[in-house]
């Protein structure tokens, strides 16, 4: 793929809803700079912000430089694009936070270090900070008039329910961004999700008339479901990136479930994986779908982009004993995934118990009579393997990693009981 084609590359991929004219020759001439801005008002990125960024990892792989942008400074105002009323302003602190929490969670998307492609992670608070009202009014808010920026999407979809100053100026400020990225890092192009094309053209026209210069935009489509389901969100709500709002396991889970009428798209979309790669997939698909193999790989490599690979194999051990697929061995830094997904109860003492006695204890079974009789019909497993003997005792041995025990009543009911430290 050569840098002059990969505008064909990223529409092939879906990444293409608009683009300025000239786009394709701007990259025929070379490598370029492109920035996508996030929005820290929330605590983490979602799913549906790996978008931009497998847009921003998708120009690097093909020789160009990428910058994530952190509103750190924007942050403070707010977007009002999409959204239908204005929202509370969160502190400085709660920002500082985000941005933090933020950075940390797109640099596993992108390669940082030294060369010409190596990203960027930058936070607008430290120019925008910096500047002046009036110095602003005079340099940047004389080359805006209001009844163009009355005229912009953003805009108009919340007038009638109300828009204030505040919000208002934040066209102002986002066109600042792409003035001071193309001063002070040569950046030519900003791409960002379909909402934003009117924040964009509104930095290209700037730059264009205080610097006479020619830069570009490209905004991505909103990613849709075939169900007509929101993308990005499930029934307990949206998905996020941070492990803390959503776990890893579940997080891969979301990828497993997509819908097959969806999973090409969303391999092109949300992995690097070729065109051969991915045609292959969809016919293994076509094959086997049951099995599913293309959620697999979209999965996994999805979740280990996010959470990485050590955590990927525990997410993975821990959905095939979930699924009852094949697990004869049971390795302890699954149970930290299983802790969360499965009941767990805590126990004390490391004296030999009774498996009639924990049965009970982890909630399988309401009275030791009950226990005895799963045990004796063959339902009952501990770590995966099926006891049938009633006297059987839990030993030291039988406690992987010395504190975990996984048991197991019919296909599908679980409990974990983990010792104290």
């Amino acid at each position: 793929m050569t840098k002059a084609n990969v505008l064909q590359e990223l529409e092939w991929r879906g990444f293409v809803q608009q683009a300025t004219p000239g786009l394709a020759a701007h990259f025929a001439k070379g490598p370029v700079t492109a920035y996508c801005g996030f929005d820290p008002t929330v605590r983490s990125l979602q799913v549906g912000n790996l978008m931009p960024l497998m847009l921003l990892a998708n120009l690097q792989h093909h020789g160009h430089r990428p910058i994530v942008l952190m509103g750190g400074g924007t942050g403070l105002i707010g977007d009002p694009s999409g959204k239908s009323a204005e929202r509370p302003l969160l502190s400085r602190e709660e920002i500082r936070e985000n941005v933090r929490r933020m950075r940390d969670q797109s640099a596993r998307f992108l390669q940082f270090g030294t060369g010409p492609t190596a990203a960027l992670l930058l936070d607008n608070a430290k120019w925008l900070g910096e500047q002046r009202l009036i110095d602003f009014l005079r340099d940047v808010g004389k080359h805006f008039t209001v009844n163009v920026m009355l005229q912009k999407e953003s805009v108009q979809a919340r007038m009638e329910s109300g828009l204030s100053f505040t919000e208002f100026s934040y066209m102002l400020l986002q066109a600042y961004d792409f003035l001071h990225l193309y001063r002070e890092r040569q950046c030519t192009l900003q791409v960002a999700g379909s909402d934003q094309w009117g924040n964009i053209t509104a930095g290209i026209d700037l730059i264009r008339r205080v610097e006479n210069a020619e830069v570009h935009g490209l905004v991505a489509p909103l990613v849709t479901r075939a169900s007509g389901q929101k993308f990005g969100k499930t029934e307990s709500g949206a998905v996020y990136l941070d492990r803390e709002l959503t776990s890893p396991y579940k997080f891969y889970q979301f990828w497993i479930n997509v819908d097959d009428r969806d999973v090409e798209n969303y391999l092109k979309l949300f992995t690097l994986k070729t065109r051969e790669d991915i045609s292959e997939l969809i016919v293994q698909q076509k094959r086997s779908p049951a099995a599913r193999p293309a959620q697999r790989a979209l999965a996994a490599d999805v979740t280990a982009q996010a959470h990485g690979a050590e955590v990927l194999d525990g997410v993975q051990a821990a959905s095939a004993i979930l699924f009852g697929e094949e697990q004869p061995e049971v390795h302890p830094q699954v149970f930290e995934v299983l802790a969360g997904e499965i009941p767990t109860i805590t126990v004390e003492g490391d004296a030999d118990v009774t498996l009639v006695a924990l049965v009970v204890r982890a909630g399988l079974a309401k009275s030791k009579s009950e226990a005895r009789r799963s045990i004796e019909q063959g339902g009952i497993y501990a770590n995966q393997r099926r006891i049938d003997d009633v006297a059987r005792t839990v030993a030291s041995e039988d406690w992987i990693g010395g504190r975990n025990l996984l048991l197991r009543k019919g296909k599908k009911e679980y409990a974990l009981l983990r010792r104290e430290r």
